[in-house]
């Protein structure tokens, strides 16, 4: 008997207590499953957020431009979608004499020059359905749009303003249907003004007059103008008044069309759509400060202001290189994050990362430009990154990248005519909404 009543000891030892284990293992799975997964996933979320940083902090030069034979700077840089998978998109530059740029998207070999001496030029945007459509605005008060096909110096559209309009800013919709533009303060006047886009190549060098204006919004030089990247109805507009204003241009007039005015307490100098669906607005100024508003939150009780920066210099830390300015930022969608891109005079770029926390540098990327750098293109289809600067030099960097010629360039700061439109803010607002 206690021989069988040892074995049947070994027995339930051996078999049935692994299979209660088993069971117990099972429930408590099944009862915090939920928990685990939830763990699970805010673990690979935070992987992949450290994962883009990496890559950012990891990029490095792959292309450099040669030299042209009149150096510039490069003050707004912009790339068309591949028209086939496989082929090479389009770079787009405006520079300081005037003209405007393309080159190879890979080699960046120069291709053909637009323009020169026809008026500073307000920034560059390729169309989003046509990826040989190529959009600048100018200071004479026109907006062109080049066939980028073509060798001819002869725009296929120009959008005209109005006698005093000088144009310092300005956006194509997501739909191609709409081009606005921003004015300078011209006595008491400020206007942002409004064209149908449509049927560019069916009627080649035509002049289109305006569909109409917004005058009443802003009290100053509208210094940037950015479109909803998915939704073509929305536009934002920043001054130097320090506004930021959300339209929805759908609507009959400029009253029912402002959806918000956000206050930035100073000059607006670049600004930007974030966030999921895109429903955060950010803002950069001229004395380096940052704001970044939630406008899902219009609605509700909740407060829109997710972060505001007085001094970006101040607050992010840049060990033995510093942060001088900021050029503007780039939403990652992979990643849910918004980057902000600054730099030094002496040509170094610092990666900034944005959260309600506050900001963080995430890497600093040295060795490519030797002056200031005026201009940026984020392409999330390679992950790769456009940069231009005082030095004209347009680089391209890539995550891990090896410089194909080894030969950089010496220092080409040049004297310039352009020089960065920094306004004293005038305290004068109006009255904003939340």
């Amino acid at each position: 008997d206690v021989i069988a009543g040892f074995l049947y000891a070994i027995l339930i030892l051996v078999i049935f207590h692994p299979v209660v284990d088993l069971i117990d293992n099972f429930n408590l799975t099944y009862k915090y499953a939920p928990l685990i997964i939830i763990s699970c996933w805010r673990g690979w979320e935070m992987t992949a957020v450290e994962r883009v940083e990496q890559q950012l902090a990891g990029l490095r030069i792959a292309r450099r431009c040669v030299p042209s034979e009149e150096p510039t700077y490069l003050l707004d840089i912009h790339t068309s979608r591949a028209a086939q998978p496989g082929s090479s998109p389009l770079v787009a530059v405006s520079c300081s004499n005037e003209s405007l740029r393309v080159y190879d998207g890979e080699t960046l070999r120069f291709l053909r020059q637009y323009g020169g001496r026809g008026g500073l030029l307000a920034g560059v945007r390729f169309a989003h359905t046509c990826d040989s459509l190529v959009f600048s605005a100018c200071s004479q008060g026109t907006v062109k749009c080049w066939d980028v096909r073509s060798a001819t110096q002869k725009p296929v559209q120009v959008f005209s303003g109005y006698p005093s309009n000088v144009f310092i800013s300005f956006d194509v919709s997501c739909s191609d249907l709409i081009v606005c533009a921003g004015t300078e303060k011209v006595e008491k006047d400020t206007f942002l003004v409004f064209w149908d886009a449509r049927g560019i190549t069916d009627c080649a060098s035509a002049t289109k007059e305006p569909l109409g204006v917004y005058s009443e919004s802003h009290n100053d030089d509208i210094t940037k103008i950015c479109f909803h990247p998915v939704e073509p109805n929305l536009v934002v507009s920043g001054s130097t008044d320090g506004l930021v204003n959300v339209f929805d241009i759908n609507k009959d007039n400029e009253d029912d069309a402002l959806i918000s005015t956000c206050n930035s307490d100073s000059s607006v100098s670049s600004l930007g759509w974030s966030g999921e669906d895109y429903k955060q607005v950010y803002c950069m100024t001229h004395d380096e400060g940052f704001c970044w508003w939630d406008m899902a939150q219009l609605d509700t009780e909740e407060p829109i202001t997710l972060l505001h920066v007085l001094d970006v210099r101040e607050s992010v830390c840049a060990e033995n290189h510093g942060l001088h300015y900021l050029v503007g930022g780039f939403y990652h969608e992979k990643a849910g994050k918004l980057f902000l891109i600054g730099g030094t005079s002496t040509g170094d770029i610092h990666l900034i990362s944005c959260s309600a926390d506050g900001l963080s540098l995430v890497g600093t990327l040295c060795g490519g430009h030797s002056a200031t750098v005026r201009s940026f293109c984020w392409s999330p289809t390679d992950e790769s990154l456009l940069t231009g600067g005082e030095d004209a030099q347009l680089l391209l960097w890539k995550p891990g990248a090896v410089e194909r010629s080894l030969t950089k360039k010496a220092s080409l700061k040049i004297s310039s005519s352009v020089q960065k439109r920094v306004r004293v803010h005038n305290t004068s607002l109006k009255s904003r909404k939340k």
